[in-house]
């Protein structure tokens, strides 16, 4: 039985704009000695690792050379797997015909194609694309394949002296690997840029007073039920757009998600007063396959949503930009503050992790209204 001489991690690495196999391991004698008898492999001193031309007889070279003397790990030679197998196809044909500008670079055919088989979700192909379309016109004079690691490293800089917050910047960083890593099948190109740290944002809340008087200020029940909703039973906008007549359990006074984020179905509460609105709605308006219609049966449209909070929140004199998150950021504050417990705000909210739901009690005043400043104390 041959000795083992520890793993071997195969990286895709781009030297002069020309394709290498990259072998990392733990200094071995052994292991450089075979690698020096092949006569086909060359120490980069840029990448700190023995590498050869990336060929199908470099490659099987160097799993036959050390078959029995170190376990080889190809991991990132081996893609194709659709990313997440509970998404949904999605269609990207209106990227594809949308109207170009002669003077400005638009994502390769590609990378639209690669999103599709992945089956990521729609929000993130918007922002995968919105954020790499951004990249290209910012070397607009170079070809793609000859952007470099330090390249992209300044282009990040410049972001950040901008402002872009820490998410976005890991959203152009990972819409910049997936045409490196998965377009042009070279993972792991990249693995030296600096992520920024996650930021640690708390949800912003509006207080029930502020929410009632929004709620208050819409124009028709249509309206009305739509914000009532989001916030009474802690909806995503996504999910109330998805809602049908069927899912409101009026017996039981549950909502039935289904499908909601990550493709889990929940039941969630639903409020007295808002079915009282909900029947007075549907009466009038006469919907027939989604609760909330826009024309000719679909969907009611996700911006129709923002616009409506929007000049509601404009009419109650609210201060600031009024998300349709942001409700559903109070219905979960406001059951902590009333008592509920956190593991059934969890459950409602669709929360995988208790930890996601836990950051509501850094905004909930249920145990700040007790706590009073030493200030106060001096006489």
């Amino acid at each position: 039985m041959k000795p083992s001489f520890g793993n071997i991690t195969l990286k895709h690495l781009l030297i002069n704009e020309k394709k290498y196999i990259g072998l990392k391991f733990y200094p071995n004698s052994t292991v450089e000695t075979i690698l020096k008898s092949q006569g086909v492999y060359e120490w980069n001193n840029e990448y700190s690792m023995y590498c050869a031309p990336n060929t199908k007889e470099n490659f099987a070279l160097i799993f036959d050379s050390f078959k029995g003397i170190a376990w080889i790990n190809g991991a990132h030679f081996f893609q194709g797997k659709v990313k997440k197998k509970y998404n949904d196809e999605i269609n990207l044909d209106n990227y594809r015909k949308r109207k170009k500008h002669p003077n400005k670079r638009y994502v390769p055919n590609e990378y639209l194609q690669k999103l599709e088989f992945k089956r990521y979700s729609i929000n993130t192909a918007r922002t995968y694309i919105s954020c790499f379309e951004k990249f290209m016109n910012a070397f607009s004079d170079r070809e793609l394949i000859a952007i470099t690691e330090e390249d992209i490293q300044f282009y990040l800089n410049h972001l950040a002296q901008k402002g872009v917050s820490s998410s976005q910047l890991n959203q152009t960083i990972n819409s910049i690997k997936f045409y490196y890593e998965l377009i042009l099948q070279m993972p792991n190109r990249f693995y030296s840029i600096e992520r920024p740290f996650k930021e640690r944002k708390l949800p912003k809340v509006l207080s029930k007073e502020e929410v009632f008087a929004i709620i208050n200020a819409t124009n028709n029940i249509k309206h009305k039920c739509i914000l009532s909703l989001l916030y009474s039973s802690g909806l995503r906008r996504q999910e109330l757009l998805n809602l049908k007549i069927s899912d409101i359990d009026s017996k039981r006074m549950m909502i039935r998600i289904y499908q909601g984020k990550g493709k889990k179905d929940r039941l969630t509460i639903l409020s007295k007063k808002v079915l009282a609105d909900l029947r007075i709605y549907v009466k009038e308006w006469g919907p027939l396959n989604y609760l909330f219609e826009g024309g000719h049966g679909q969907k009611y449209g996700r911006s129709s949503v923002g616009k409506i909070l929007a000049k509601a929140a404009a009419k109650a004199k609210i201060n600031g930009k009024v998300t349709p998150h942001m409700l559903r950021h109070s219905f979960a504050t406001h059951l902590l503050e009333s008592g509920t417990d956190l593991r059934y705000i969890q459950k409602i909210l669709g929360h995988n992790s208790s930890k996601t739901t836990e950051i509501y009690t850094h905004v909930s005043l249920k145990h700040m209204e007790d706590i009073k400043s030493p200030f106060d104390s001096i006489s």
